[in-house]
């Protein structure tokens, strides 16, 4: 069969009365290799075909409406359907849809973007971000940030300063650069993973890593010191940097003790190393700050950025350079020998653009930091009262709740089960998107979403742990 001719041409494909299902999945499955996906498992049950989204809302060909509280992939900062978005888009393609910037040429989007994020990019102490580097992606970011560190050290005469330290369970892409950065064993498993000078320390999950009768505080401490114990193994002559996320996402929204971030900060200013912060997901209000760095109050030399920047429209990703990085690869650099075809694509551009000003009249930073974010704060931390659940934080626009065999003592189900998969299945199934990492439960929803969006929210989540309880019990699993 010529799959080809299952489904109508793009321009008529729209609205999930439009679509002919069972038709897309097969087109799907015959030519589209899906990213982290077992394809032998997918084509078996069919891929979920998602048709059009408004608000904080999608729906799927069945005409299924489900609440998104990913945001897509922690993306669509701004909500769906922001028709200023579009608009800039298109004005911009009509005007110059591409150009590169190579061979010392520039254009104009890209420009007034650097300028706009050189200044919501707070000063801290005396460090500051004045220039930018502009990528279609975190993961690309990540492999900038891998060049730009070691030619840094390479300029100021200590080239042996080549390892750059992360955390296990770290996401960081999935590039060979990005997934090494990454700490998760089921990436580096595939591809002879991580590349050299790369190297991992433990992920500061109190849950998990905590001892009997420590405090989160003294426990943030401990965890940030794994840091300075991994730099005296190697050779504080050879470390180059490190790099994490202000809250781990994929892995589960790690959200880290107070006291980790100023002891990380205290341990890279005694051994001179840069601190590379990862804000993919953080940034541009998740956490109700442009970048989250300021929400900890430490001072990073860059910062890794996408997603948000553009809610998600359309793919664009970059890194704040501070001036201390910036400074001597300008200065005593010459030609840099790195750069994509995109960086710096003006419709990308553009659209970033009419994304942060949309974000700025409606206050949606401000929102999350002082309204919305504190109210989603008391509503999901009341989760901790549900018989499943062994811990529900949260931060800003991101939160977490473990689900536990037996509360009392946070006793974790067996692997095997899939409590986290039969949970997401009933999410699903109930019109709520909430991603499953093993037996974690997240959420990062749209910044648009209002106090009663976020009560339907919290009751759609109540129903679908209440309806994972009851097969939990009906099998018995539970202690």
């Amino acid at each position: 069969m010529n799959t080809s001719t299952l489904i109508a041409p793009p321009a008529l494909v729209r609205r999930a009365e439009q679509q002919d299902t069972q038709a897309i999945q097969a087109l799907d499955s015959a030519h589209y290799i899906h990213p982290f996906t077992d394809h032998a498992g997918l084509a078996s049950r069919g891929a979920r075909v998602i048709t059009h989204a408004d608000n904080i809302y999608v729906w799927d060909s069945e005409g299924k409406k489900i609440l998104d509280a990913m945001s897509g992939l922690w993306c669509v900062n701004a909500g769906y359907g922001r028709k200023e978005l579009a608009d800039a888009a298109y004005q911009q393609m009509m005007t110059l849809p591409f150009y590169n910037s190579f061979f010392n040429t520039t254009n104009v989007p890209a420009v007034q973007l650097a300028a706009k994020l050189a200044t919501l990019a707070p000063k801290v102490g005396e460090r500051s971000f004045k220039h930018v580097f502009f990528s279609s992606s975190g993961s690309e970011s990540n492999d900038t940030n891998v060049r730009m560190v070691r030619r840094y050290w390479d300029l100021l005469g200590q080239p042996a300063r080549k390892v750059i330290i992360s955390r296990e369970n770290a996401y960081h892409g999935s590039t060979m650069a990005g997934a090494s950065l990454g700490g998760m064993s089921g990436m580096h498993a595939q591809g002879d993973l991580p590349i050299p000078n790369i190297t991992h320390i433990q992920q500061p999950y109190f849950a998990e890593n905590g001892k009997a009768g420590e405090s989160r505080a003294d426990f943030g401490v401990r965890a940030a010191r794994w840091l300075e114990e991994k730099i005296l193994a190697i050779g504080a002559e050879k470390v180059a940097a490190f790099i994490a996320e202000p809250v781990q996402g994929a892995g589960g929204v790690i959200i880290p003790p107070e006291t980790y971030w100023p002891e990380i900060q205290r341990i890279v200013d005694k051994y001179g190393i840069l601190l590379i912060s990862d804000e993919v997901i953080c940034a541009f209000g998740r956490l109700g700050h442009w970048f989250a760095y300021e929400k900890f109050g430490y001072k990073p030399d860059l910062v890794t950025f996408a997603k948000g920047v553009t809610s998600g429209y359309i793919p664009l990703g970059g890194v704040m350079v501070g001036n201390r990085v910036a400074e001597v690869l300008i200065d005593k650099g010459g030609e840099f020998n790195h750069g994509y075809t995109y960086s710096g694509h003006p419709v990308a551009c553009a659209v970033a653009l009419a994304n942060i000003e949309l974000i700025e009249r409606e206050g949606l930073v401000q929102r999350v930091r002082t309204d919305t974010g504190p109210y989603l704060a008391e509503c999901f931390e009341s989760l901790n009262a549900h018989p499943l659940v062994g811990e529900a934080q949260s931060c800003g626009f991101v939160a977490g709740m473990s689900l536990v065999r037996h509360k009392p003592t946070q006793t974790p189900f067996d692997e095997d089960l899939g409590v986290g998969m039969i949970c997401r299945a009933h999410c699903f199934n109930n019109g709520l998107i909430m991603r499953a990492v093993g037996d974690r439960m997240i959420i990062s929803p749209p910044l648009v979403m209002t106090r009663a969006q976020i009560d339907e929210m919290m009751a759609l989540i109540r129903r679908c742990l209440d309806a994972t309880l009851a097969d939990l019990r009906a099998q018995g699993a539970l202690a």
